[in-house]
């Protein structure tokens, strides 16, 4: 939409340069912001483009670059190692999602500050990891996030409401590993719901995974994509009517 501006922004954590990207909807547009946390393939046009019809719907987001310098990861053989690497060092990488916060909350002009974390795949991950540590955000939303990379103690979070779309098949978020946040939620006292599609696994937003080599194990499916952006809509609006009514 016309009204929708859109720019690179550059923020830092530590010594590393990040380029995230970001759209501003129109004045008198008061969604909350989303901070859209990219799957293992980074800023790419597919996140980029999510982040654009956000904004068609009033919401401000910054799409995090989580990598450093707007690294493009192509396969697993590339991101495999950074997602291992960002697992084994957590200050690291919840400083890279705190950072990318920060560049969000400078770009609003607004003193509300509410913000709700967005994650697919790796970032569904990171969007939980962040939450659960104490972030301060107004929700939480894991599109087929790894669950197998995260931790189940809840009891620093804050009282954001959690939302989980995830496949059934998925093998990063195995029945056991949705039982263990079910259960780790619900001991929190969070307000939570997990959306579980069946005939999917991981990965089902993504348009590279139309030609996936596994499809065992990572494949698009229209269906469960088109279920989950219908729920992460339906959940922001929830969020921001508790916010407007407070």
């Amino acid at each position: 939409m016309s009204d929708v501006t859109a720019y690179d922004v550059e923020y830092w954590h530590d010594a590393t340069r990040l380029l995230g990207h970001v759209r501003l909807p129109g004045a008198g547009r008061t969604g909350t912001a989303v901070l859209l946390l990219p799957d293992a393939y980074g800023v790419t046009e597919h996140m980029i483009g999510i982040a654009g019809r956000l904004a068609d719907r009033g919401h401000a987001v910054l799409v995090a670059d989580l990598w450093g310098n707007r690294l493009l990861p192509v396969d697993q053989a590339e991101f495999g190692p950074l997602i291992g690497a960002m697992a084994h060092d957590r200050e690291r990488w919840l400083g890279r999602v705190r950072a990318a916060h920060a560049a969000l909350l400078e770009q609003l002009e607004t003193r509300d500050t509410a913000v709700v974390p967005l994650g697919y795949c790796f970032g569904g991950s990171s969007a939980l990891e962040y939450a659960r540590t104490g972030a301060e955000v107004s929700g939480v939303i894991s599109v087929h996030g790894g669950l197998d990379i995260i931790e189940f103690d809840w009891s620093a979070a804050g009282d954001a409401p959690v939302l989980v779309c995830t496949g059934a098949d998925d093998p990063m978020a195995t029945a056991d590993l949705r039982a263990n946040l079910a259960s780790a939620l619900s001991g929190a006292d969070t307000d939570w719901q997990m959306h579980v599609y069946g005939n999917t696994v991981h990965a089902f937003t993504s348009p590279l995974a139309k030609s996936s080599p596994r499809p065992d194990v990572v494949a698009y499916s229209a269906r469960s994509t088109a279920r989950a952006w219908a729920a992460t809509l339906g959940f922001l609006d929830e969020i921001d009517g508790s916010r407007l009514n407070a």
